[in-house]
């Protein structure tokens, strides 16, 4: 059996592919930013999620916008965008589909009639709004690329995400999602509250007659081809070495784990948090204009990838000390190493 090798791309080609990635990034913002106002960290993150063929779960509070964001981006993607709206009566095949029978000439057979989750961007929608019964119908979708009905697997189009938004726990008739879900989305990001100028920007478009539309500005070909770039992209062993001891350090059994995390964790991040912290900031580096990941870029995204991978114990609750917090201290008690 023959074997086939993908040739490195020459240096004059590689400048074109990164120039032509921060083309459509920055025509993608721009577009966006016709509709969402600030939120630019947020923005960041999701884009980033997208260009290494990760999933991200949207945080916030009712009314920060995170369907219009969500609903916002996929259209300037040029990909199949379906929305499933998760209520507490929403059933597993409402997700996945299911099997009907058909007559044909007489003769009855089953026939699948596939559900919302085949699309490129499916835009879950509180998320923890249903039981875990049915959240779990994703995890096969966000690990495997495929979905299983009936004994029988389908494979899901590429590139396919799951941009998911909930409502913060602490809202009645809410479901925190189970924990081996929450370690498939790359990141977990946050929206919070716009300044007072920013709002008074929402209210000067969204007030009057005028309406924005936003343009396609990529294709499925195109995220593909961003992802492999992505990937492309160099880290030196030290950086690497940082983001697996962050990681490693947010378990209270390691020896390495300082006194705040064994003191307030009971469960930390996964080896999956490794890679995830390692291609975001890949990702991140590439945005900024740079062939090469720094100890900035795993810091600047090493909360976002840890808060929902984090479980804290009841000292942290009783102290009212969120993942955020102990995450913080984590960075400034480890920072990077010098030179």
């Amino acid at each position: 059996m023959s074997t086939s090798t993908v040739a490195e791309p020459s240096p004059a080609e590689l400048k074109s592919r990164v120039e032509r990635f921060l083309t459509i990034r920055e025509r993608i913002l721009t577009e966006v930013r016709k509709v969402i106002v600030g939120q630019d960290e947020v923005l960041e993150q999701i884009l980033i999620a997208l260009f290494v063929g990760g999933h991200c779960l949207i945080t916030g509070l009712p009314g920060t916008a995170k369907t219009l964001m969500v609903r916002t981006i996929a259209q300037t993607l040029g990909l199949e965008f379906r929305r499933i709206q998760f209520t507490p009566d929403l059933m597993p095949s409402d997700i996945t589909g299911t099997n009907i029978i058909e007559e044909d000439a007489g003769q009855r057979r089953w026939t699948f009639v596939p559900g919302p989750i085949f699309g490129n961007i499916v835009l879950a929608d509180e998320i923890n709004r249903t039981p875990p019964k049915t959240q779990s119908a994703l995890l096969e979708a966000m690990q495997e690329l495929s979905c299983t009905v009936r004994g029988k697997t389908y494979p899901l189009p590429e590139p396919f995400f799951v941009l998911a938004t909930q409502n913060p726990i602490e809202l009645e008739g809410t479901y925190p999602l189970p924990e081996a879900q929450l370690d498939r989305f790359l990141f977990n990001t946050v929206l919070d509250y716009l300044s007072a100028e920013e709002e008074m920007r929402v209210i000067e478009r969204t007030t009057t007659p005028a309406s924005a539309s936003v343009a396609t500005v990529t294709d499925a070909a195109q995220l593909l081809e961003i992802r492999q770039l992505v990937r492309m992209v160099p880290i030196g062993e030290s950086v690497a070495r940082y983001a697996v001891e962050l990681v490693r350090a947010t378990r209270f059994k390691n020896d390495t784990a300082p006194q705040i995390i064994k003191k307030y964790v009971s469960y930390g991040a996964s080896v999956r948090a490794a890679q995830f912290i390692v291609l975001a900031a890949k990702a991140r580096a590439l945005s900024h204009r740079r062939y090469h990941v720094s100890y900035e870029d795993i810091t600047a995204l090493a909360i976002p990838v840890l808060r929902h991978r984090v479980l804290l114990n009841f000292h942290a609750e009783s102290e009212r000390l969120s993942a955020d917090d102990i995450l913080q201290q984590l960075l400034t008690q480890m920072p990077p190493p010098k030179g």
